[in-house]
């Protein structure tokens, strides 16, 4: 019984159920980068690049049986979806260190005991004047 209550502890931990959330999104988030860069991306730089389309970029081996073929445009796809995500989350991740920095550089504000205790000096202080 023990290791099951272990595991319900690890499984119900915040940590774990914001990874899965993060895997959720981060799936969903592929599929649009996917196609970002299949449907949008890639056709005007295959146009400029003289009407290329970059799913047809094959190179056919000879082979005496079934055809092979090494699909060196999905690679270039894959390449492009790769820089895409990358700068993305280098964006989201300087997003957040910017606001990490904001929440550090401003000053924490006094709790009541020391705006009580500051209250207290500043009437002694006007007593002894």
């Amino acid at each position: 019984m023990g290791i099951i209550k272990e595991f319900r502890d690890f499984a119900v931990k915040g940590n774990v159920i914001d990874m899965a959330v993060g895997i959720v999104i981060g799936t969903a988030f592929t599929a649009i980068v996917q196609s970002l860069v299949k449907d949008i991306i890639t056709p005007p730089i295959g146009y400029v690049l003289g009407k290329v389309d970059f799913k047809d970029l094959v190179i056919n081996m000879p082979t005496d049986t079934d055809p092979v073929t090494i699909n060196y445009g999905m690679f270039i796809n894959a390449g492009i979806n790769f820089l895409i995500v990358a700068f993305v989350m280098f964006l989201v991740i300087k997003g957040i260190n910017k606001l990490k920095k904001k929440q550090e550089a401003a000053p924490a504000k006094p709790t009541k005991d020391q705006e009580l205790l500051t209250e207290i000096r500043d009437l002694l202080k006007a007593g002894k004047s």
